[in-house]
């Protein structure tokens, strides 16, 4: 059953953009974090097992966390819950392993277009099948329209050097990770409104992501030797905890946005984020000043126009 879209459109489109604020400050800590241990993978370890271990605390503390913990097992047990519901972190474990690799090289703003594009795309196509827990969600001029501003934004950054200085693959990544983000919040969304628990929904995630990335890291481990050291300051550490701020709010949010919209605001906020963060703290690959000025003025547009329209 399709859920009643009961947020107003303000406050969700607000979320939404603050998951992408959130979402950029954790590709540059995670950015400098794979840097220093000299291991993108063993960076994006870190930072789902600190998220795991938060979430852990968090459900076990709370009496509705329990209880939804219990109706997530019931349900794999019987068969309601289907295993792909719970490979939502999968996807999260290949955001932040391309964090750890990228994001420090390209800076965030270049890092974000790239995630823009596989987002976008992709939430068009699953909001049209009606594979997020909305149901399916109009192919409307207005989103279409929301989508290909978007992906002119991308195509902003990819002007000047920017193709010269990084290579194709760190290009890639970042398109790769954005197709994930939008099948993990289709899939949590899904995985919340079955378990009525966005906490315990975000908490799968996060079990499924560590898993993953531990196998990964031990591969990488075998393959290219141990990892620097950990590094001594606290704040390389915070990333894990803006993932559970970030999935549980996409978890919750998704269900009255739709994949696609939830996407558009969450670019947004990744973008304005980033000129700040690039601005202070610039990379050697990043994008000049006037592409990523230009990048979100685009992207507040393709927010813009998607939202109207579906006011509309």
């Amino acid at each position: 059953m399709t859920p009643t879209r009961s947020l107003p459109a303000p406050l969700a489109i607000g979320g939404a953009v603050a998951i992408g604020v959130m979402t950029a400050i954790q590709a540059r800590i995670n950015g400098v974090l794979g840097i220093r241990l000299g291991d993108g993978i063993v960076a994006g370890l870190v930072s789902f097992a600190v998220g795991t271990a938060v979430l852990a605390v968090i459900v076990a503390a709370l009496p509705s966390g329990r209880a939804g913990m219990v109706r997530l097992v019931r349900g794999v047990r019987g068969r309601t819950i289907p295993p792909w519901m719970l490979l939502g972190g999968a996807c999260g474990a290949l955001t932040v392993s391309t964090q750890g690799l990228t994001a420090a090289v390209l800076g965030v703003s270049l890092f974000t277009v790239g995630v823009v594009a596989g987002q976008t795309l992709h939430g068009l196509v699953l909001d049209r099948i009606g594979f997020g827990p909305a149901g399916v969600v109009a192919v409307t001029m207005g989103r279409v329209a929301g989508a290909a501003l978007a992906l002119v934004a991308v195509g902003v950054s990819l002007g000047g050097d920017v193709l010269r200085t990084a290579p194709l693959w760190m290009l890639v990544l970042p398109f790769a990770a954005g197709v994930g983000i939008a099948w993990q919040q289709a899939v949590n969304g899904r995985l919340a409104q079955r378990l009525s628990s966005p906490m315990v929904a975000t908490m799968t995630s996060f079990i499924a992501g560590t898993v993953v990335l531990a196998v990964a890291a031990a591969i990488s481990v075998v393959s290219q030797g141990a990892p620097h050291g950990l590094p001594v300051e606290p704040w390389l550490y915070t990333g894990g905890f803006l993932g559970v701020v970030y999935i549980f709010l996409g978890a919750f949010l998704v269900a009255h946005t739709g994949v696609l919209l939830l996407g558009l605001g969450s670019v947004l906020g990744q973008l304005v984020a980033a000129v700040a963060i690039d601005l202070i703290w610039p990379t050697e690959a990043g994008p000049a000043t006037w592409q990523i000025v230009t990048m979100v003025v685009i992207a507040a547009a393709s927010v813009l126009v998607a939202v109207v329209r579906r006011r509309r």
